[in-house]
């Protein structure tokens, strides 16, 4: 997926799935799949060529906006569900050994480390959204 992502960040025009495939020497089921995964993303879309029959696409090649979609991505798929998780090993009963309340703090420490970051990615990602968070990002440049 990273190779595939690489090769339409430096491309200057769009890029068919058969230049892919030739290019990187992989399959059309590899292709296919990762491309799907990059659309996904938002960090891929299709692009469409007059005259062309075949599938076309493109990277987005704002290095701002796909760090923003990234860091959401990465957030809704591995950030959460990794608090989910944490929330419910934290808030387990201890059997009064040393061992079990020392996991439990730690767990409990994670947790809050892990939602206090979650949190900042998504004030980040939330203030690219809106006029007043885009002129702020403009003056801290």
């Amino acid at each position: 997926m990273a190779q595939i992502h690489a090769l339409l960040m430096v491309s200057s025009e769009s890029v068919s799935m058969e230049d892919i495939m030739q290019q990187l020497q992989i399959s059309r089921g590899n292709a296919s799949m990762n491309l799907r995964s990059l659309m996904d993303w938002g960090i891929v879309y299709k692009a469409n060529k007059p005259g062309e029959r075949k599938e076309f696409f493109i990277a987005e090649k704002d290095l701002d906006e796909l760090a923003t979609k990234i860091a959401k991505e990465r957030s809704k798929r591995e950030i959460k569900p990794a608090l989910k998780v944490l929330k419910e090993v934290s808030v387990i009963e201890a059997d009064g050994s040393k061992a079990a309340e020392h996991f439990i703090q730690q767990t409990q420490k994670l947790y809050d480390f892990v939602a206090k970051a979650d949190e900042m990615i998504d004030r980040v990602t939330t203030y690219k959204d809106n006029w007043l968070g885009k002129l702020m990002m403009k003056i801290l440049k």
